[in-house]
């Protein structure tokens, strides 16, 4: 269950945790036109700092493009700085932040282009997506039943809600079979992502992640996993990826905001590797914690800290 805060934004005003409601015939709960972003802010010796936030923001509105929704009252650097004003109205040191814009209430029709745009941010404490024990121990996965969505028919580069009905049936078939989570193939066949994470494979000291086309959400840490194995001479490969190869890789670990960096023991009762977490998605897991609870330089300005 969430933890309720304080206090939520919402267009450019704080409310009260218990009055952030919406109207049941809001467009967004017929039709899901949402997009929406998760970011954390992590508890650092200098403070609690947001790890990406402009980058988090900027896919928020690239993915309101896509969907013909973004014409909203507030600019990125606005947006950005309403992030802090509310993580520092709360007085959170560490947290999850989940911005979301919606079409709101005012005509039903699946059109929706007269609805308002709102958007609302809100923040919580939360935890290990995957539970604390999986980023050491790893877990066990599955490959679904049910594909990622098909190119020409939901865009899969928008973080839309309408997505995550297909991540629904991908993340309850593996719960209901004993599984931590699911693995997507894409309408090829070939290895797409998780219910929500991306994936990284490894093998001979190499690492191949699908690429985009492979509908795959472009995902922060994905490409902040990208840029740190390559800085450690790590060589990242964007490739399809066949079912099989997960079998037969070294290592195979997922990524996103939720889960961090989180390696997979093993796929359909198949044991990856030795069974537990490899060595280069340890060498990644220590790099990434490094740089974000601020135990080495920000080199790339990721982190945005929360206090002046």
């Amino acid at each position: 269950m969430l933890t309720p805060t304080d206090k939520i934004w919402c267009n450019g005003k704080f409310i009260d945790w218990d009055d952030a409601k919406i109207h049941v015939l809001s467009h967004v709960v017929s039709y899901g036109s949402s997009v929406f972003e998760g970011i954390r802010c992590y508890d650092t010796p200098a403070g609690p700092q947001v790890f990406r936030l402009r980058d988090h923001m900027r896919r928020l509105m690239d993915s309101a493009k896509i969907y013909r929704m973004d014409k909203v009252d507030f600019t990125i650097d606005q947006m950005c700085e309403a992030v802090l004003d509310l993580i520092r109205v709360n007085k959170l040191e560490a947290c999850y932040v989940r911005p979301i814009l919606l079409r709101g209430y005012y005509e039903l029709g699946v059109l929706g282009i007269n609805n308002p745009n709102d958007l609302y941010l809100a923040c919580w404490s939360w935890g290990q997506y995957l539970g604390a024990e999986a980023l050491a121990q790893g877990v066990d996965v599955c490959i679904s039943s049910w594909n990622r969505i098909a190119p020409n028919t939901l865009p899969a580069l928008a973080k839309a809600g309408a997505n995550y009905m297909n991540s629904q049936l991908i993340r309850m078939e593996a719960h209901f079979n004993g599984f931590a989570e699911g693995i997507a193939l894409d309408t090829n066949g070939y290895i797409s992502e998780g219910s929500g994470e991306n994936i990284f494979v490894v093998r001979d000291g190499k690492i191949t992640t699908p690429p985009l086309g492979n509908s795959a959400l472009p995902g922060i840490t994905r490409a902040t996993i990208t840029f740190l194995a390559k800085r450690m001479g790590i060589e990242v490969i964007e490739t399809p990826i066949p079912r099989e190869a997960l079998y037969i890789a070294d290592e195979v670990f997922f990524t996103g905001t939720a889960a961090e960096v989180s390696p997979i023991r093993s796929v359909d009762r198949i044991t990856i590797g030795s069974g537990s977490r490899g060595p280069i998605t340890e060498k990644l897991q220590k790099e990434f914690f490094s740089v974000i609870n601020g135990e080495k330089p920000d080199t790339e300005g990721w982190l945005t800290p929360v206090r002046k």
